[in-house]
C-alpha cells in the first residue's frame, strides 16, 4: 500500500510538467539560456525530492521530519519552476507572481530546519520557530509589494532586509546560535554553521538582483534574463545544497549511534 501511493505520487508529479507545457505553443529554443536554466533546475529539483524522500527510510527517527520537510521544499520548488518554465518560454517575461508564490512557502520551510535540526539534539524552543517564521514571512512580503509594485521599491527594500536582518541575529546570536554551542555533536555543530553560510550569502543573490533590477536607476527587463538564471541557479544551493546539509547530518548521528 505504502509503495502503491509513493508511485501515485511521483505519477502525478510527471504530470505536472505535461499539463503546464499545455499551456504554451512554443518550444525551448537552443539559444534560450534563461529557458535552460529553468528547465535544468526542475529536473534537479525533481531528483533531490525522490532522493530526500527515500532516504527517510534510512536515518533515525528523530531525523525523518527534517528530510521529510527537505523532500517537500524541492517538491513543491520543482512544482512550480515547470510553470515559470512555461511562463518564460511562452511570454519572455519574469514570473514574479509564481516565485514569490515559491518562496513564501519553501523560505518558511526551510528555515524551519534550523529549529528541527536543534530538536533533533532536544534544544529547540517554540520562541525559536516563530521568530524565524516570522522574519522571513515578513521578508518575502515586503519584498513581494515591492516587486509587484503595492508600495515603494525602496521601503519595501529597507523594511525586506530589516527582516533578513532579523534572521541572521537569530541564527548567529540568538537563543538558536546558543542552542547549537555547547556540547552538540560536532555533526550538528558543523552543520548548523554550514547552513547559517547558505542563508548569509546564497539568501544575499535575492537582495542583490532586486537591487540591481529596480534600485539602481535602470530597466528591470534589460537584466531580466540575467536575474533569472541567477535565481535559479541560487535555488539550487539554497533549496538542493540546504537539503544535502541536512541529509548529511541525519545519516551521520543515525550511522554514529548504531
Amino acid at each position: 500500500m505504502i509503495r502503491f501511493r509513493v508511485a501515485s505520487a511521483w505519477a502525478l508529479l510527471a504530470l505536472v510538467p505535461s499539463l503546464a507545457s499545455a499551456q504554451s505553443a512554443k518550444t525551448l529554443e537552443s539559444s534560450d539560456f534563461v529557458g535552460i536554466s529553468f528547465w535544468l533546475i526542475s529536473m534537479a529539483l525533481v531528483a533531490a525530492t525522490a532522493f530526500f524522500f527515500l532516504e527517510t527510510q534510512r536515518v533515525a527517527g528523530k531525523w525523518k521530519t527534517s528530510l521529510t520537510v527537505s523532500g517537500l521544499v524541492t517538491l513543491v520548488a520543482a512544482t512550480h519552476y515547470f510553470y515559470m518554465r512555461e511562463v518564460w518560454i511562452a511570454t519572455g517575461s519574469t514570473p514574479t507572481v509564481y516565485r514569490y508564490i515559491d518562496w513564501l512557502i519553501t523560505v518558511p520551510l526551510l528555515i524551519t530546519e534550523f529549529h528541527l535540526i536543534l530538536s533533533a539534539i532536544g534544544r529547540a524552543s517554540s520562541g525559536i520557530f516563530w521568530r524565524l517564521i516570522g522574519s522571513t514571512t515578513g521578508m518575502l512580503v515586503a519584498g513581494y509589494v515591492g516587486e509587484a509594485g503595492y508600495v515603494g521599491v525602496w521601503p519595501a527594500f529597507i523594511v525586506s532586509m530589516l527582516f533578513w536582518f532579523a534572521v541572521l541575529y537569530e541564527i548567529f546570536a540568538g537563543e538558536a546560535s546558543k542552542a547549537a554551542a555547547g556540547d552538540a555533536p560536532a555533526s550538528v555543530q558543523a552543520a548548523y554553521k554550514t547552513m547559517r553560510l547558505i542563508v548569509t550569502f546564497g539568501w544575499a543573490v535575492y537582495p542583490i538582483g532586486y537591487f540591481v533590477g529596480y534600485l539602481t536607476g535602470g530597466n528591470p527587463a534589460d537584466s531580466m534574463g540575467m536575474l533569472n538564471i541567477v535565481y535559479n541557479f541560487a535555488d539550487v544551493v539554497n533549496k538542493i545544497a540546504f537539503g544535502v546539509i541536512i541529509w548529511s547530518v541525519a545519516v551521520s548521528e543515525t550511522e554514529g549511534h548504531k
